[in-house]
């Protein structure tokens, strides 16, 4: 059907946007020291708690929240993680765009995406 194949062209072109390339990269710049894989995991999994909380207005530990920012503190002060940790929003901005592109296209109503 040709919507597929339009939708494999769209994933090709995102595989090999500017983007998408350089996070490719710099993940396995980052990743390949144990210690940063550790503290992008925590960081990322304390992120994720947060945002939870702050959506279902749940209480969140306060100890949490300075967790996350000690460990964000950390990453973003070592260059190459925090070039890693900026084009990993880049590339997420350009995937909900994209993501917004094509609900809009289909008429459905996205929760969370202003249009």
């Amino acid at each position: 059907m040709q919507v597929y194949d339009e939708a494999s062209a769209l994933a090709a072109a995102i595989r090999e946007s500017d983007v998408c390339r350089e996070y490719r990269r710099l993940k396995e710049e980052v990743e390949g020291n144990e210690t940063n894989r550790a503290l992008i995991r925590e960081y990322k999994k304390l992120q994720m708690q947060l945002q939870m909380a702050a959506v279902t207005g749940a209480s969140s530990p306060e100890e949490d929240g300075r967790r996350f920012q000690q460990i964000g503190a950390l990453l973003f002060a070592q260059p190459a993680v925090s070039r890693f940790l900026l084009c990993e929003m880049r590339l997420q901005q350009m995937m909900a765009d994209i993501y917004k592109i094509l609900g809009d296209a289909a008429g459905l109503e996205l929760p969370g995406v202003s249009g």
